[in-house]
């Protein structure tokens, strides 16, 4: 499979096999292509946290209402601390969300090429995450993901996407 085929094919999973976990090998081919992903002035102001204990999962579940969530065997929260990111002189731009936007897109997109489904999900309770997960007082969740294998009935469907014609223009 190359690239465009892997952009092609990935898609949001939302119902997973529920005793299946991913082998610890395949979750650190994932996990190190966010390690590499860029970031502003190379300042990588990201931290993972790969959930799987059933006890913590529990303490997850509420931060997000849907159902599904509970089949997957792992969550992936990607966090990061404002003050670690890059800041733009001009007007104070801060490139966290740049960042950690970056990193989650090669994330999923790895977990898509190792065949494990994922779900980019950022409404979610921030209050009841950082409880679970003990954040430090100056850091972030940005979104998180659970990590699976698609159960038979969540195969992605279709997608429906603008053309090439309506969003670009060149000049």
């Amino acid at each position: 499979m190359d690239f465009y085929d892997l952009v092609t094919r990935r898609s949001s999973i939302r119902s997973f096999q529920r005793n299946k976990a991913i082998p610890g090998e395949v979750l650190h081919r994932i996990l190190n292509a966010g390690r590499l992903a860029p970031s502003a002035k190379n300042l990588q102001p990201w931290r993972f946290r790969v959930v799987t204990s059933p006890e913590l999962l529990e303490k997850i579940y509420p931060a997000y209402s849907r159902e599904w969530l509970q089949s997957a065997p792992c969550i992936l929260l990607v966090s990061g601390k404002r003050r670690e990111a890059w800041v733009r002189s001009l007007d104070g731009y801060n490139s966290l969300e740049t960042d950690l936007a970056i990193v989650m897109d090669h994330l999923v997109l790895a977990a898509a090429w190792e065949g494990v489904g994922s779900c980019w999900i950022a409404a979610f309770d921030p209050a009841i995450l950082r409880e679970a997960v003990e954040l430090e007082a100056d850091e972030e969740i940005f979104a998180f993901t659970p990590l699976g294998y698609a159960a038979e009935e969540a195969l992605p469907i279709p997608k429906n996407r603008k053309s090439l014609e309506e969003i670009t223009e060149f000049l």
